[in-house]
């Protein structure tokens, strides 16, 4: 598999060399962005020496914190672009976690683009996951917090895929990268990744079915996301996760329904119902294997700033969860307020 996988990358690699005499001639573009995000949050549970968070991004309790100051830069030559995305502070450490400790926590994404042809495009580098319909910066994200199925599923990938239009409003991705979250291979596993996605002409309706898998894991995960009208638009993301652990398997499944609502362009509500099933127990929750969370976001934009206060509950099957007297408790709820700039 290794020998094919680096023929088809010399064969890529033959094809930029072809195509440079071509694209000497054309006009190089670079765009620079940027976001800062900061939040506070407060468990009503107040728990000690706890925080009573299971989630990504926001462990924290009754204290201010900087999630994450982004800059990314996008060049393009022809049919050739690279990407650099950087991040500093605990969003992008928890992002790159197997990394702690290294220069690398703070490479969100990294990665250089060849467009074969109109209808073709190879990526190889690192690369935000396609597997789940939240994103890590939270400019892109309606609610601020993260769900379950967000925080215990794939966050990157590293390696190189084939982006492929197939007309219309459908198109299918495949690639082969280092296993999930891991920027230098831990072993010479490697993870097949897979996407499918279409939608209506008019893009109120669209789908994405995605895939990773290797040895010892499967996952497919579905996003569907649906504009009823210019105030009512709607998403569901659901995954199925299988793992292998010594001789036996562990699975995990979550699904999430968002409902938005944007009454004005500077007002937005989003109510995301996010379930978390860990089907058959193993080290994600030891105490509760079923968790059900409803969080209520608002958004309030003034020109490039959002505002975003949050409530949020969540309810588990077990005591999961600490009280102010460190004793188990099953249902907590929290308050966030956070503000996010992007540039």
């Amino acid at each position: 598999m290794l020998k094919k996988i680096f023929a088809a990358a010399t064969g890529i690699l033959c094809l930029i060399s072809a195509s440079a005499q071509t694209d000497s001639t054309k006009k190089s573009t670079t765009t620079v962005t940027g976001s800062i995000d900061a939040y506070y949050r407060y468990n009503f549970s107040d728990p000690k020496g706890a925080t009573n968070n299971l989630t990504s991004f926001t462990n924290s309790q009754n204290s201010f914190e900087l999630g994450m100051a982004s800059i990314r830069a996008d060049h393009s030559f022809g049919r050739i672009s690279g990407t650099l995305d950087l991040g500093f502070g605990k969003r992008a450490q928890e992002f790159s976690y197997n990394d702690v400790g290294t220069t690398l926590t703070a490479v969100k994404q990294a990665y250089v683009s060849f467009a074969a042809s109109p209808s073709v495009k190879f990526t190889f580098g690192k690369f935000a996951t396609h597997i789940g319909y939240e994103l890590l910066d939270a400019y892109a994200n309606r609610n601020y917090s993260m769900s379950y199925g967000f925080s215990y599923g794939p966050f990157f990938h590293t390696g190189l895929k084939a982006d492929i239009s197939l007309g219309g409003k459908s198109a299918f991705m495949i690639g082969v990268a280092n296993p999930t979250d891991f920027v230098s291979a831990p072993s010479s596993t490697k993870v097949l990744i897979a996407q499918f996605s279409t939608g209506t002409a008019n893009d109120k309706l669209k789908a994405w079915l995605n895939f990773q898998g290797g040895t010892g894991l499967s996952q497919f995960n579905l996003v569907l996301t649906g504009t009823l009208s210019d105030q009512f638009s709607m998403a569901y993301d659901g995954s199925l996760q299988s793992t292998k652990q010594g001789t036996a398997w562990s699975s995990w499944k979550s699904h999430a329904v968002y409902l938005n609502y944007d009454p004005a362009k500077t007002f937005g509500l989003t109510l995301r119902a996010d379930y978390f099933d860990d089907r058959k127990l193993n080290p994600l929750l030891p105490a509760a294997n079923k968790i059900f969370a409803v969080t209520l976001s608002g958004n309030v934009k003034v020109e490039n700033l959002t505002i975003v206060p949050e409530f949020r509950i969540d309810d588990a099957k077990g005591g999961i969860f600490t009280n102010g007297k460190g004793a188990p408790i099953k249902s907590v709820a929290s308050f966030i307020l956070a503000a996010i700039y992007k540039f």
